[in-house]
């Protein structure tokens, strides 16, 4: 015997698997900050890692890694 799920089940899962296929795409991409945050990012030359944990789509904490260069260190690198 197979079941038949009601269209409007059917559609939310549709639409959950087409948000979650976008979400993986934009991760690829690196599209995750808004521009804003990105230019903070170049305004302050920061190389480093930036985590971010999420629950429930809710943002639970997020934190980063230093790894921002000065200009010395800079110099030494192209020198």
């Amino acid at each position: 015997m197979m079941w038949i799920w009601p269209r409007k089940i059917m559609r939310h899962v549709i639409e959950e698997d087409r948000a979650f296929q976008e979400l993986r795409c934009k991760i690829r991409k690196a599209k995750l900050l808004c521009p804003s945050v990105e230019s903070l990012l170049v305004g302050v030359r920061f190389t480093g890692r930036l985590s971010v944990v999420v629950q429930n789509g809710r943002i639970l904490k997020s934190g980063y890694e230093e790894g921002y260069f000065t200009r010395r260190q800079d110099e030494r690198m192209v020198g």
